[in-house]
Order: C-alpha cells, then structure tokens, then sequence
C-alpha cells in the first residue's frame, strides 16, 4: 500500500497545509477577479457645471470617411496627459464605434462604442480580440462627458488619458495614430453580439499629439503663391498621385516663405489625401509643363529632379509656421524657378467626374529674417547595398550623421531643428532619430513608431532641439516584409526602401545632407561568407549587381541575422555632402559605427507612477 504520509508527519501539520493552500487559492481567485464593468447609459448624462468639459475648443479636426459624414475634433491637454475628442456623426442610426489600433487592424483594437439595444442608448470604453469580437472592457478609461443631437448631426464629446495602465488600450503618444471606425445599423441587445469584420468600417491617420503653441503673428508686406492643381478631373480610382509643375513668376527676389497652409476645394477634403511641394534643382534652366500622373512613364524625365521639398501637408494637419527667426528663401539667385506640386487622392467610392483645384497655399515676405532656414537629410543613402531580407517581422536598418560630419560642417553655435518629416516605402513600420552626445543618447529628435508611408508631413517639434558639431543623429527605421518572398533594396522605387529624416532647421549651412552606407569592400565579404557557408562554392560576386546578389543568396535564417550584424558593425561611408553635392574635405570612407554608450529610458506615464512626460 502505498504511504500517502511521511510517518513523522502529523495530522496537525497536513490540517495547516491544506487551510494555507485554500487561503492561497481564494487570494489568486479573488485577484483575478474583476467586477463586470457596466456601460454609461447615454440617458443619464446631465450637462452640470462639475463635469469635465474641454478647456479649449476643438482645434483639430479631420473627415474620418470618404463621403466627410464621420468628422473627429480633438484637444489635448499636456498638463493632465488627457485628450478631448468629439465624434460628429451626420446620420446616426443605432450607433457609432471609434478605436485606435497599431496600423489599422479591426482586431486587438482599443475601441470605445456607442450603440442602442433598441430601448436605450449605452456609451462604454470596449476592445476587439483576434478575430474581431467586440468586449466590454473591465477598466473603463473612456469618460462620456456629452452625448446631444444638433441640426448637422449627432456630437459625441468624451476624454481618457494618453495611457491608462490598461493593456486592452492603445498608448496615445507622438507620431501617427491609425483611427478605426464603423457605423451600426441595427441595435444591439448587447454589446458582445458585435464584431467588426460585419459592419461598414474604415481607417483614417493623424497626428494626434501637436504642440499646443498659439498661432504667431505674420506681420506686414504678406503676399502669396497658390500651387494647386489645376481643375483635375479626379481618376475613378482609389489610389492616384498627380502632378504638376508651376513656373514661379520671372526675376523673382529672395523672400522668406514664413507660413504656409492647404488650399482644398470644397466638397473634396475626404478625398484630398496629402500634398507636397518640391523645388526643382536650380541646375535645370527649363523644367517641361506637365499636369498627369505622377506614375506615368511618359512624363518628362526632369520631374525626377524635382525632389527638394518646400513644403508638405497632410489630412488633418495645421497650417505651417517658422519660427520668428527663420524664414524659407524663395526666389533670388541660386534658386529654381520651377515647382513640382504632388497630390495624393484616396477615392476608395470610385467617385467619376469629380473636379479638384487643392493645392498649398505659400505666405511670404520680402522683409527678411534673419535667418535662412534649411532642410537637410538624414538616414541612409538611396542605394541597393542597404536591404532587407524577406519574411522578417522586425528587421532594422540605421543611418548614421557621425561626429566627424557634424563638427567639420556645422557652426560653432550649432542648428536648431524646428520640424522634420519622416520618410520610408511600403514596408516601413517606424522612423526614429535621436541626437548622441558623447556617447550618450540625450534627446529623441523624432519618432513615429506606427509610421505609414500612406502619411506623411512636416511634423512641428514640440520643442527646438540644439545640434553641436561633434553630435552625432542616428536615424534607425523599423521595417516588415512578412508578405516578400525576395530581399528589398534600398532605391528610389516604391517596392525598394528609404529611410530618411527631412529636418528642418536654423541657420542655413551647406550641409545638405548627412547620410550613411555600408562599406562595399565589407558587404562582398558577407556575400562571399554567405555562399560559401550555403555551399556555393562559384560565387559570381562582383560580376553582377548588388541587387542580383542580394536576390542570389540562401535567405534562412543565418543569413538574415549575419546580415543584421554586418549592418551594426561594419564600417560605413559617410555622405557629408554640401549643397552642390560634394563631399566636404575629409577622409568618409570606412569610418567606424558611431558608439552609443547609454540608452534614453522611455518615460513613465502618471498611471506607471511616473513624472508627467514633458517632451
């Protein structure tokens, strides 16, 4: 038989264990337990003077689907680390869901819900699971603060935190927020009987998190140039990108544009994505007339010269102002007469015969600032010798502005970088650039870690950051390639990659661009190590191009993780390059990797117990 006790064991001491065991599992049971929250009955909200109301109006704003019958404002308040948001519904049937999710997905969203169960009206803070099942969520963090129906529609106004602690609940922090919406059209006995992939829904970007700076004075002798498009008949399409060039006017002076905003036809601001406007190289003495597709491969060669951006607007964006100091130079010698404007239309209705004369609106002045502001690159240099390899759900790639750049080409005093916007392809995922000194990293110059090619704008710094020469900016980009079966390459083309910061900044120097690259004589190393270890003993390396050999290799997983460590460590060639893009004076090829010693910390957020985030 066998013995269940150890003899010495007495009746006493098995009685004391089972009663520990029992009190512990009734701790657990009791800590994993949480009431079932309860949603807000829209009928019971009062407007009184104690609830919460904004402490400014709703300064942002943007259509949220294509017909603009969706509109989200918002506000932000910095000092509590709360945002103000109101949902204007033009036809509301039986409800409303908005929610935020990494890029846009219908699931493992933070949501927040209004729907009718057919005799009441419930507001509650929900969140979608991996197959787009929606649940009520037990940490309600959305605060209903007024529900009212007005003549142009139904307002929904409510607040939470930019984190709540909550892991169903998207952090709202800088850069681009995938905004996820649908309507209801029939009620909801409860709210669990809803999942998202059976309704009308759609995705909207912006910035949410803005500086909350009051808009500046312009002064006198303002005038302006309007570069718009001229009355497009919009393709039938989802997708299209128009260009046009436009001749600025002859024996143009030097002025500073100080402020510019967009310029959107009527009728058309759920249509009208983004726009940029480009400089074309002042080289080209004639820049052909051209109003078309961006991507028609008839149009005139010279437009690929047309790549300086002078300004850039996106949907829900502000309009643009430079600091009192600092103005953008236009017209005047050494300047292009030529214009390249670019517009984005997103027509996912297919909507024919709609005609459009957006553009971008430039404020400028002959008066002068006192300083010339400049844009200069960072990142990698366009080039096939920086890839990725396919399947990869992370894969990084750094550009480098070393300390030998930064102090031969820079000012004593240094720049200081006012706005930048961020640049990659389809497969980019995150853009971030931090400024190191001596060793250490000492500020996040920018950074969006939910980036989307599909919007992108001049993004306005919070604060100015100041680079010394000897500073040292890497710009380190996060990519995904889990739908390629082939390497990408670095290039120009929208299936090949960038990685790029446009910064903005004071005053002007001949640094145009500080960039990095891979030295060649390392990365035949790898292709030669490569083959080799895969049993390709007939390496054709150096007989054809990098991209062939890139697409040549063996991609398993060695080869993707040696890649990734020959990309950290080896040597780069440094584009110190000035404004008429030669190099400075000096030694840029095989400089060493820039060595970062310490790391910033993420900030801690009021709910984790930490200081409110000031920057």
């Amino acid at each position: 038989m066998m013995r269940i006790f150890n003899k010495h064991l007495r009746l006493q001491d098995v009685t004391i264990m089972y009663f520990t065991a029992l009190a512990a599992l009734m701790v657990i049971l009791v800590a994993s337990y949480q009431a079932p929250s309860i949603p807000v009955d829209v009928s019971s909200i009062k407007q009184s003077p104690s609830r919460s109301l904004p402490p400014l109006p709703m300064p942002f704003r943007a259509p949220l689907d294509p017909r603009g019958e969706l509109q989200l404002a918002w506000n932000i308040s910095y000092a509590k680390q709360e945002i103000y948001m109101e949902l204007q519904v033009a036809d509301l049937k039986h409800g409303v869901v908005l929610g935020m999710s990494d890029r846009g997905e219908l699931t493992n969203a933070d949501l927040v819900v209004l729907w009718d169960s057919g005799t009441k009206s419930y507001f509650g803070d929900a969140w979608s699971d991996s197959e787009g099942h929606v649940s009520l969520d037990r940490q309600q963090d959305y605060e209903l603060i007024e529900a009212k129906e007005k003549p142009d529609g139904f307002y929904l106004l409510f607040k939470r935190p930019f984190s709540t602690c909550d892991p169903k609940d998207y952090l709202i922090e800088e850069g681009t927020v995938h905004i996820i919406y649908g309507l209801l059209d029939q009620p909801l006995a409860s709210l669990e009987e809803l999942n998202l992939s059976r309704i009308h829904t759609g995705v909207q970007r912006v910035l949410m998190l803005r500086p909350d700076d009051p808009s500046p004075t312009l002064g006198p002798d303002l005038q302006t140039i309007d570069v718009v498009a001229p009355d497009v008949i919009i393709p039938s399409q989802e997708t299209t990108y128009w260009c046009f060039i436009q001749k600025l006017p002859e024996n143009m002076p030097k002025n500073h544009i100080i402020m510019y905003e967009s310029v959107i036809t009527p009728g058309n601001e759920a249509i009208v994505h983004h726009i940029e406007v480009f400089e074309c190289s002042p080289d080209m003495m004639d820049v052909p007339q051209y109003s078309g597709s961006c991507d028609d491969n008839m149009k005139p060669r010279k437009l690929n010269y047309c790549r300086h951006v002078l300004a850039a607007w996106a949907m829900g964006a502000e309009a643009f102002y430079y600091p009192p100091d600092a103005g953008l130079a236009i017209g005047g010698p050494g300047s292009s007469r030529f214009l390249r404007l670019e517009v984005h239309y997103h027509n996912p209705l297919l909507i024919a015969g709609r005609r459009d004369s957006s553009g971008i609106r430039l404020h400028y002045t002959p008066r002068l600032r006192r300083y010339d502001a400049g844009i200069m690159e960072l990142g990698l240099v366009y080039t096939p010798v920086m890839a990725i390899p396919p399947k990869q759900h992370t894969f990084y790639l750094t550009g480098y502005c070393t300390s030998k750049c930064t102090q031969t080409a820079l000012p004593p005093g240094g720049i200081y970088v006012f706005a930048s916007q961020l640049h990659t392809h389809l497969a980019g995922r995150g853009v971030r650039t931090v400024l190191v000194r001596g060793g250490k990293e000492v500020e996040i110059v920018q950074e969006d870690q939910h980036f989307s090619t599909h919007y992108q704008t001049i993004r306005v710094l919070r604060k100015m950051v100041n680079i010394l020469p000897g500073d040292v900016l890497l710009t380190k980009c996060t990519y995904n390639t889990e739908d390629r079966s082939k390497p990408t390459v670095g290039g120009f083309g929208i299936m090949e990659e960038m990685c790029v910061n446009y910064i903005h900044y004071y005053p002007r120097t001949q640094l145009e661009l500080c960039k990095s690259h891979i030295d060649m004589g390392y990365l035949q190393k790898y292709f030669n190590f490569i083959n080799r270890f895969h049993g390709n003993e007939q390496c054709v390396c150096g007989e054809v191009d990098v991209t062939q050999q890139f697409s040549q290799l063996d991609w398993d997983d060695f080869t993707g993780e040696v890649l990734d460590s020959l990309y950290n460590t080896a040597p780069i060639f440094m584009h110190c390059n000035q404004s008429t893009a030669r190099l400075f004076p000096g030694e840029w090829e095989k400089q060493p990797v820039p060595v970062v010693t310490t790391t910033l910390e993420k900030p801690r957020y009021p709910c984790e117990g930490g200081a409110v985030p000031t920057s």
